[in-house]
């Protein structure tokens, strides 16, 4: 897909608008509005200079944001050939890579909850209320794992007709 002129003031109020939307959700606003950002460049990658001229925040924001976006596996640190910039890049997949380390999330706290019910006891009440809790992360990661299946054959039908 070719570039194409966009509203530049539009593009800032929507990166605005969404990244309010994931920081309502729970993400820090700064890493937010930084991911909104990246997903509307067509490269999906930005210096740090360009993320602070963009969002007109200062370098040390950039540099905090960025540093939660890496941590979190969502984006990339890496150096152009040749040049001493550091550039931030959308990793391949983010959406499905972040749900699916989710999923390998419920499978620990499975482990904890067991642990737990086991030291409580599944007649106390505690330890029916841990017993009901790791249930519910049970029906989740299984659920969660259809999910993704699922989400893996959507896209690849979905990608597929994008290319026709």
């Amino acid at each position: 897909m070719g570039a194409t002129q966009r509203d530049t003031q539009a593009v800032s109020q929507f990166v605005e608008r969404f990244g309010g939307i994931l920081a309502d959700a729970g993400m820090p606003r700064m890493p937010a509005r930084i991911l909104a950002a990246l997903l509307t460049t067509d490269s999906g990658r930005l210096t740090a200079a360009e993320i602070a001229d963009l969002l007109q925040i200062s370098p040390a924001a950039v540099s905090g944001a960025v540093r939660y976006l890496t941590t979190i596996q969502i984006v990339s640190r890496e150096r152009e050939p040749g040049s001493r910039r550091d550039v931030y890049r959308m990793r391949d997949n983010v959406w499905y890579e972040a749900t699916f380390r989710r999923d390998q999330m419920l499978q620990v706290i499975d482990e904890v909850l067991t642990e737990g019910v086991e030291t409580l006891g599944e007649e106390t009440e505690a330890g029916a209320r841990l017993d009901e809790t790791r249930e519910f992360f049970r029906f989740c990661h299984v659920e969660l794992g259809t999910l993704l299946e699922r989400w893996r054959t959507h896209r690849e039908k979905w990608l597929a007709k994008r290319e026709d």
